[in-house]
């Protein structure tokens, strides 16, 4: 008998790894193939730079807005069902987004495909951390997280190819099959359902003024420095500040404020992985314009010198996530955003002349840093909470980092709006977007130095402690 659970429990870790990944690689693929897609987008519905930041800003901020409620959500009525039904909205989404007419319905389309994204990232990591226990639950994350950088680094060449040969809507049509092949692996090969929270009550009300928040906090902040944009920040913390007193009084809150306020380690893990994507998200966006506006390559060459950063990621993720099985995962991390920082002071220094191979070079150093930070931080955070708290846990590190990508989009845009303005890319506004890409980094370096010291701060001891709430 202890053979056929030993043997259902390998044939189920396989199966949720498996499906995991599969899942975890198919939106950062998205992501960084159509960075490559942005200039024919552009020039297809005649948008301007600000729209194309749009295509990206869209699925960011409607994932980050639903991720923390969902990751509740599949506390108490069931990971997995919330899992698979974010993988159908993705694949109808996606389907949808082949038939846009102009950018407005690109847009929107992007709106719905960031909500499937919440489903699933608020539930993959939590799904993940209730089959694999403490000692091999890092290895497993180093997996999810490898499976992420692939799509990452395959995006960019097959989204080059795609682009260049079949035009941009390709790019989005080729990930069908793989979506209904997710689903037919959850429903074939995963018969177990999680939902430790099971019996309590949904906070509707709370999720909602969560939302705004959110909303009113990342729109605004890309709207900066206009006066609206400080208007709409300025209603989000608001928003913010009544849903913590909301949140306090409830029994049952989407959001438990003493995973903050009383476990060290969730908190200064979710305020590094903020800083850190922070830092990076828009690395890619501006090398794309950059390699494709500024240094005249084709979609299909800037994607194969983007690739370099994605890979170190990929090669990385599951050496640093097994290590911080067996190690302090908080100084891992803590080198790991340091490598980073390096790289981002050094491409304060790139211009129009400079080498392909410098530039690399200090992607390469990049995704090294990344590789380090990902799965140990991820580590450090699920291993922080009770089995009842994993959704909530999966959420957070969703949504830091969504949150943190849409905050470095937002400072992108916000930089193109000062130096471009609302104009289309051309060489009259070449000098604008140099001076935009550099202050850019100037900027995410000092963020990601700051991050350094986040890191840091959390406790000396992580490995084994987990921290109850009850």
């Amino acid at each position: 008998m202890a053979e056929n659970i030993s043997y259902e429990e390998k044939t189920l870790k396989r199966s949720v790894l498996i499906v995991t990944s599969f899942a975890a690689f198919l939106t950062p693929f998205l992501a960084s193939a159509i960075n490559l897609a942005l200039p024919s987008i552009g020039n297809e519905f005649h948008a301007d730079a600000i729209s194309l930041g749009w295509v990206i800003s869209s699925f960011l901020l409607s994932s980050a807005i639903f991720l923390l409620p969902f990751g509740k959500l599949g506390d108490i009525i069931g990971r997995k069902k919330v899992f698979f039904t974010g993988i159908l909205i993705y694949t109808i989404s996606t389907s949808l987004i082949i038939f846009s007419w102009n950018i407005f319905s690109l847009i929107i389309f992007r709106i719905i495909q960031g909500l499937s994204g919440a489903m699933i990232f608020g539930t993959s990591l939590a799904i993940i951390s209730s089959v694999f226990k403490e000692g091999e639950r890092g290895r497993a994350m180093g997996i999810n997280i490898t499976a992420t950088y692939l799509g990452l680094s395959s995006g960019p060449v097959i989204g080059g190819l795609l682009t260049e040969y079949l035009g941009w809507r390709s790019v989005f049509a080729v990930l069908l099959p793989f979506g209904i092949i997710a689903m037919i692996l959850i429903s074939r090969k995963i018969k177990t359902e999680w939902a430790e929270a099971h019996g309590e009550q949904f906070d509707w009300k709370g999720s909602i003024i969560y939302g705004f928040s959110l909303a009113g906090f990342m729109y605004g902040f890309s709207k900066l420095p206009s006066t609206t944009g400080w208007i709409i920040l300025s209603l989000g913390v608001i928003f913010a500040i009544l849903f913590l007193f909301f949140e306090k009084r409830l029994e049952f809150p989407v959001f438990d404020i003493r995973l903050v306020l009383r476990n060290r380690v969730f908190a200064f893990s979710g305020l590094a992985a903020l800083i850190h994507y922070s830092a990076t998200n828009a690395i890619g966006f501006f090398i794309s314009l950059y390699l494709q506006y500024l240094k005249g390559f084709d979609a299909r060459t800037a994607g194969l010198i983007m690739i370099s950063q994605p890979v170190m990621m990929a090669l990385l993720s599951p050496l640093a996530g097994k290590l911080s099985d067996k190690r302090n995962p908080g100084i891992i991390a803590s080198i790991g955003m340091g490598i980073t920082a390096l790289g981002l002071i050094l491409l304060c220094f790139i211009n129009v002349t400079t080498s392909v191979s410098f530039l690399v070079l200090l992607l390469l150093m990049i995704g090294t840093g990344f590789g380090l930070f990902s799965s140990p931080n991820s580590n450090a955070i699920m291993g922080s909470v009770e089995k009842r708290y994993l959704g909530i846990a999966s959420g957070v590190v969703g949504t830091m980092r969504m949150i943190g990508q849409m905050m470095s989009m937002g400072i992108a845009m916000m930089l193109l709006s000062l130096y471009i303005g609302q104009q289309k890319i051309s060489p009259s506004t070449y000098p604008g977007l140099m001076h935009s890409m550099k202050t850019g980094f100037i900027i995410f370096s000092g963020l990601c130095i700051l991050g350094i010291f986040a890191s840091l701060a959390r406790n000396k001891k992580i490995r084994g402690k987990s921290h109850s709430l009850s």
